[in-house]
């Protein structure tokens, strides 16, 4: 049974042809008829296919059954075919990795159009720290501005394989499509493992069913599970009977039992998706002990990018916040809390994996739950230590302790790999940040740059800035290396004197000026003038570092006056400057919740 089996991956950068090559498998395997048939058939929702991307990865089972004219070149007369299809995109980089655990080889997708991009190169390298095997397909090959011969050049080159071994395809039209296939049974190893010896599962993704509870996706890599056993979640500390397994067909299909060497899923009747986690063990315990090694690797996926979500309309806070937990059903890495605003009232503080996935959480609940949201712009968080030594990691400004108590700040640094023509090479190298950086030639045509800049500069706007000056030619990916010293403070505005903690911000302290400017320039337009002068302050500490002044709507009080003496002219200005004077002491004015929607939102 193992002998027929073929567990693997593809992976590509963004809009390389992943799911449309995933169809033609489908259709050439006989899995979906040709009927249910519709593009991007393994990606389910409405954005994926919008996009062009894949968001949620999505497990497939094939039976191919060899036809007459291959059966001189594979050996047995059909083949199962466990095909993972993984997101492209660094966001889901975890999920990627977690998925390549569990199989034995991937088919590398380059597009014959772009060639090498960042993310062909960030998946591959995972691909290479989990010893697979790699099958190299250049793809789009029917396109006019295919660059065939240069990009499988490129891809021999990238993974040092022979020219030959580059397969041309178009998933498109089904070009050779079937020769690849050939090539994945051949190269790909069966998978091991022995049915005999103690259960032994990897979680690679999880879903929530309304009527099975929590699902795992799990590959089992030794023994094997039946329904009504008992197993055991190592991470979660949790023991708890299967209620069914199965395979992905690509539907659920209930089977009586999974074994070694087979990828499907198992439903846990568990209600609470949290205790299903990505990476960890399923096994069972032998005299209520532990006898096997847990997989390594096992991590938690942590934020990176928050942002504040609120309802336009207040209340609808209660239907934001049941939105919230059933994303969060299907997507583990989702954090959110509570959180309030004096002139937004009740929102939700969100954590993401990146800025892709804040966008594709923010476009869900408004599409699917039809709430109307306001966004804040993106933020990371940082580290304090402080001076007693104890160390704080804050999310917001207004977790910012006291500058007294502060011994040292720091942020997060990425290390980026930007790939681009060697004709914008000046002009990449004028948007970064730093002179710290290493060039790497990939074929003739194009670089590597390889640079580590602080995860702040890359959500304000970088990736932007590259397709810019490169006129969308470049690509680019990252990931997160640690923690570095920088030198941070909290930015605060003051308006009329009174400060105004939903607009403070943490900057670099040569940045501070800068930023604070941008922050009342921007109050300036949208701030309506009161019946006295406003002051827009931007303060770091106890200094105030920038300045505006909004000055007093005029209202001529003296026009109802016809002649007479000018003393009477005079005691009404005179009376109108006091009234000023007392508003403008007492601070009272009123500002519209639009204004700070307009300087809160995204940009």
């Amino acid at each position: 049974m193992k002998e027929t089996i073929r567990n693997f991956a593809i992976i590509a950068h963004i809009d390389h042809g992943k799911s449309t090559l995933a169809d033609r498998f489908l259709e050439l395997t006989g899995t979906v008829k040709k009927e249910k048939m519709q593009p991007q058939f393994l990606d389910r929702m409405d954005l994926e296919r919008e996009r062009g991307i894949t968001i949620k990865m999505q497990p497939v089972r094939m039976v191919w059954r060899i036809p007459q004219h291959l059966k001189s070149e594979l050996s047995l007369d059909s083949y199962i075919l466990n095909l993972i299809d993984t997101p492209g995109h660094v966001d889901f980089n975890y999920e990627v990795s977690r998925s390549l655990a569990a199989i034995e080889g991937v088919i590398l997708l380059v597009d014959a159009t772009k060639g090498i991009q960042a993310q062909t190169i960030a998946n591959l390298e995972l691909a290479k720290e989990q010893n697979l095997v790699i099958v190299p397909a250049v793809n789009k090959i029917d396109l006019p501005q295919a660059r065939v011969e240069e990009v499988i050049l490129e891809t021999s080159e990238l993974i040092d394989t022979p020219f030959k071994e580059v397969i041309p395809i178009s998933a498109k039209t089904g070009e050779n499509v079937e020769k690849l296939l050939v090539e994945v049974v051949k190269r790909i190893p069966s998978p091991q493992g022995e049915e005999e010896k103690q259960l032994k599962c990897l979680i690679f993704d999880s879903n929530y069913n309304s009527y099975l509870g929590a699902v795992a996706f799990v590959r089992v890599f030794d023994g094997k599970i039946t329904p009504g056993q008992e197993v055991y979640l190592y991470q979660a500390k949790k023991l708890t009977k299967v209620k069914e397994v199965g395979y992905f067909n690509p539907e659920f299909f209930p089977v009586k039992e999974l074994k070694a060497g087979e990828i499907g899923y198992i439903a846990l009747g568990i209600k609470d998706p949290a205790l299903i986690r990505i990476g960890d063990t399923i096994t069972v315990l032998e005299k209520g002990k532990l006898n096997i090694k847990p997989f390594k690797g096992y991590r938690e996926p942590k934020p990176v990018v928050f942002t504040s979500i609120y309802p336009k309309d207040p209340n609808e806070w209660n239907l934001l916040k049941e939105a919230l937990l059933k994303l969060k059903l299907n997507d583990s890495s989702l954090y959110f809390e509570p959180e309030t605003k004096s002139f937004l009232g009740k929102g939700f503080k969100c954590g993401f994996l990146g800025l892709l996935h804040a966008e594709i959480v923010t476009e869900r609940l408004k599409r699917e739950y039809g709430i109307n949201l306001l966004v804040s712009s993106p933020s990371v968080s940082y580290k304090i230590i402080l001076t007693d030594g104890k160390e704080i990691i804050i999310h917001s400004p207004k977790d910012w302790p006291d500058p007294v108590k502060i011994k040292e700040t720091q942020e997060q640094y990425a290390e980026i790999k930007i790939i681009t023509p060697t004709r914008y090479l000046n002009p990449v190298l004028k948007i970064l940040p730093t002179k710290d950086y290493k060039l790497e030639n990939i074929g003739t045509e194009k670089l590597i740059i390889s640079v580590n800049l602080p995860l702040r500069i890359i959500i304000e706007g970088f990736y932007d800035k590259l397709k810019s000056v490169t006129q969308g030619f470049a690509s680019m990916d990252y990931r997160i290396i640690g923690w570095k010293k920088a030198d941070l403070v909290k930015l605060e505005i003051l308006i009329a004197k009174k400060n105004q903690e939903a607009l403070s911000k943490i900057v670099p302290k040569d940045k501070a000026q800068e930023e604070g400017k941008k922050i009342l320039e921007k109050l300036y337009k949208v701030l309506p003038p009161q019946m006295f002068d406003l002051a827009l302050q931007a303060k770091v500490g106890g200094r105030i570092i920038a300045r505006k002044t909004i000055r007093a709507r005029r209202k001529d009080v003296i026009a109802p006056l016809y002649g007479g003496d000018v003393t009477r002219k005079m005691k009404l200005l005179e009376k109108q400057k006091r009234g000023k004077k007392k508003l403008q002491e007492k601070g009272q004015f009123s500002i519209p919740a639009e204004v700070f929607w307009k300087v809160f939102r995204q940009d």
